[in-house]
């Protein structure tokens, strides 16, 4: 691991960084992932259900967040352990005119900062801020990574 615990403190910002999601990713994830739910691809649908449209998957909005702290690590099994509660549905539009895999997509905000430090078990626990468009999208995401 490139980072060096003991000059880890409180506070300290691991990074940023801002990833987007398009309906051509919606489609490459559910395939990916098996979940076809028609909230995630189809418009009448989702506004039917009661949502403000098509919206991106869970998992794949979390799998985004601690991307940034397992790049900061340097290794994926370092993170032991991650969780999160969902706030707001990141709503992915269909942009009228453009192709779907050449969209931009829906920017996704991440940071990360140190929220806490324990030295006898060596970890760090990693406070993700998740938002889109100043709306936070997660919430009490953190992540625990052991040195």
């Amino acid at each position: 691991m490139a980072v060096e615990f003991e000059s880890l403190a409180v506070g300290d910002v691991i990074g940023e960084t801002a990833v987007s999601f398009n309906r051509a990713d919606l489609v490459r994830y559910a395939g990916a992932s098996g979940d076809f739910n028609p909230i995630h691809w189809n418009e009448r649908f989702a506004t039917e259900v009661g949502l403000p449209g098509v919206i991106a998957h869970g998992m794949l909005t979390m799998g985004a967040a601690v991307q940034l702290v397992t790049d900061w690590a340097g290794d994926p099994t370092a993170v032991v352990d991650y969780q999160t509660r969902f706030t707001k549905p990141v709503v992915v539009e269909d942009v009228a005119g453009v192709s779907p895999t050449e969209a931009e997509g829906t920017p996704v905000r991440i940071e990360g900062k140190i929220g806490a430090k324990d030295e006898d078990a060596r970890t760090v626990r990693v406070d993700l801020a998740v938002s889109v468009e100043g709306q936070k999208v997660l919430v009490k995401s953190q992540a625990v990574v052991r040195f």
